[in-house]
Parts: structure tokens; sequence; C-alpha cells
């Protein structure tokens, strides 16, 4: 994974106001059926990761990327743990750069 390039798609996605930061506001994502990515931070908890993914169901991509806190906060302006993308084209752009 190339991280500058996967932390420039989150930043793009923030940017584009298609992007839920922290626990709350991924949840109210999901509730709504917006959320169309989860991205997890290596630093997430056992019991966050659990609780969203048993809340998106197989709806919902999940990836657990290998980025800290601090990485996530530097791209997009806060510090989470866990984001969602909420549109499909930049979900798919935050997957390929995550993945090649």
């Amino acid at each position: 994974m190339d991280n500058d390039r996967f932390l420039h798609a989150l930043g793009l996605s923030a940017r584009a106001g298609k992007l839920s930061c922290g626990h709350d506001a991924v949840k109210d994502a999901v509730r709504r059926r917006r959320a169309r990515l989860i991205v997890f931070s290596e630093q997430a908890s056992a019991r966050l990761r659990d609780e969203m993914k048993r809340l998106s169901g197989d709806g919902v991509a999940v990836l657990e990327a290998g980025v800290t806190n601090e990485d996530i906060a530097a791209a997009v302006g806060k510090r989470a743990g866990v984001l969602s993308v909420n549109d499909k084209g930049l979900a798919e752009l935050v997957l390929s750069a995550y993945g090649g």
C-alpha cells in the first residue's frame, strides 16, 4: 500500500464533504445508508471494529488500514479511529489507492 496515495484519497473525500469521522458520525452514516466504505485505523479498538461491522452488515465495504490516527488527522484534519466514505466513486478511489 502506498500510504501517501491512500491518505491523499481520504483527504480528497474530506474536501468533497463525503467523509464522516469518528464513532458517532460513522454510526449515523451507516444508519442512514450513506456509508459506502468504512476505514479503521490501526489503533481502532476491537469493540469499535465489531460494532461498526455489525451495524454495516454486508452492504458496506470495510478496510482495516495500516495507518495511525495521526496519519488520518494529517490527511483529513480530524483525528479519528474510524471513518466512512459516503460516495461510491470516492470509496472506489480510496480502495484502489489502498490496493495498488
